[in-house]
């Protein structure tokens, strides 16, 4: 069944919603870039494992879409980057990339191959 249009948009408004205010609360716990890498790692996990496992489109919008759209969050990784090179230059800059995008990929690799594993 797909659900309707207004259904989905709140779906997603909701897991939104959540995301959001979870990932302001990993930020008051964990400090600077720590907590992008943090988010956008277990943010990326939960998307592999949603993406793996046998749910539906509505909760596929409300987790996948919502929650993770809003937990991860590409914007701080962009000014962390500029950061580290305004502040200790370009090897600093495409550490923070690097590691933010390998630490993404693996993770969503390993959620997605745990789910997998769970249920293929």
């Amino acid at each position: 069944m797909t659900a309707s249009p207004v259904f989905a948009t709140a779906l997603v408004g909701v897991g939104g919603a959540l995301g959001a205010v979870s990932r302001h609360a990993v930020g008051l716990r964990v400090e600077g870039g720590r907590s992008v890498l943090l988010v956008n790692a277990l943010g990326s996990f939960a998307l592999g494992a949603v993406s793996a496992g046998p749910i539906g489109s509505t909760a596929a919008l409300l987790f996948g879409v919502g929650f993770c759209g809003a937990f991860t969050t590409f914007s701080s990784f962009a000014v962390g980057t500029v950061r580290a090179a305004s502040e200790n230059g370009a090897r600093a800059a495409a550490t923070v990339a690097v590691s933010n995008l390998a630490a993404a990929l693996v993770a969503f690799l390993l959620g997605s191959l745990l789910v997998g594993a769970s249920f293929g």
